[in-house]
């Protein structure tokens, strides 16, 4: 598993920084998490291929999170990969979607499916992990997002080698937590296996703190928060419906996160140590992202 940060600022792009937008790879699966202004060059720069990705999850409709759809689905469209791209988003995504490609000539020639989650908790499963969604408190719908990877069986060599099981299927059903029988006798994935915990990765972006920010990033290895202004500007942030550097920290505290990176950056921070330095009055295991960042998990 990768992420990869692609733009780290607010609500307009300055030099170092692009709007918001994280790329997730995993197996065979390229999750983009927003999509702000410039995003496919940001993911050519870094070498992630466009038709790579299978799946975009929007927070919401303002356009330092939405303003590069239209380029990169261009781009998708032109690689004319045969696959379906599904986007999901909060309540009006269908209606916002439509309006947006209204505006200009599009030629699609790929398959976009568009949802609109209108329920908290899980909206997507496979065998590999699921996508969870949880409304948050912003001027306009809004939704933060959690990766679950599920727990899975790894064999355990020596014991797999000491009973004389070969490379095949019968691995392959221990794995998947199945008793076979081999040679007469039954060997349970207990006794052949263990549990490899799957890994968590929580994206929180502009909102208010609130129960659903704690409630999607409970025991994640991994926070991605917005921490747009420090807690000096703590009124100004709750205005405009943004969480501070200090309370993302708080956040990931009381939740139980492993680590927290903080994103999604006031232009008005030349220097983010600021930023790092607020956070960390509430919890250690803290850094701010940077554009092109990788976490390699």
């Amino acid at each position: 598993m990768q992420i990869t940060i692609l733009g780290t600022s607010a609500m307009m792009p300055t030099k170092e920084r692009n709007p918001s937008a994280i790329f997730l790879k995993y197996k065979t699966e390229g999750i983009l998490f927003d999509c702000g202004e410039g995003t496919q060059r940001q993911m050519k720069i870094t070498g992630i291929s466009i038709p790579s990705i299978t799946r975009i999850c929007i927070s919401h409709w303002h356009g330092d999170h939405v303003f590069g759809l239209p380029g990169l689905l261009q781009t998708y469209a032109a690689a004319e990969t045969g696959k379906t791209l599904h986007i999901y988003g909060p309540k009006g995504t269908k209606k916002h979607f439509k309006t947006l490609f209204e505006g200009m000539i599009f030629e699609e020639k790929t398959n976009i499916k568009v949802h609109e989650i209108t329920k908290p908790g899980k909206f997507f499963e496979n065998k590999d992990f699921t996508l969870e969604a949880m409304p948050l408190k912003h001027p306009v719908p809004c939704i933060g997002f959690s990766f679950i990877e599920k727990d899975r069986r790894k064999i355990k060599i020596e014991k797999i080698k000491k009973i004389g099981i070969p490379e095949g299927p019968l691995l392959g059903e221990l794995q998947k937590g199945k008793t076979i029988t081999f040679k007469g006798k039954k060997i349970k994935p207990e006794e052949t296996t263990t549990i490899i915990k799957g890994r968590k990765i929580t994206i929180i972006t502009d909102t208010e703190l609130n129960k659903n920010c704690y409630k999607l990033a409970k025991n994640a290895d991994i926070l991605i928060s917005e921490g747009t202004f420090t807690s000096k500007l703590k009124e100004k942030a709750k205005k405009y419906g943004h969480l501070t550097a200090l309370e993302a920290a708080q956040l990931a505290s009381k939740a139980n996160v492993k680590k927290l990176i903080l994103t999604h950056f006031s232009a008005r921070y030349k220097d983010i140590t600021e930023i790092e330095e607020d956070a960390r009055t509430a919890f250690d295991n803290v850094i701010t992202a940077y554009d092109f960042m990788k976490i390699t998990l």
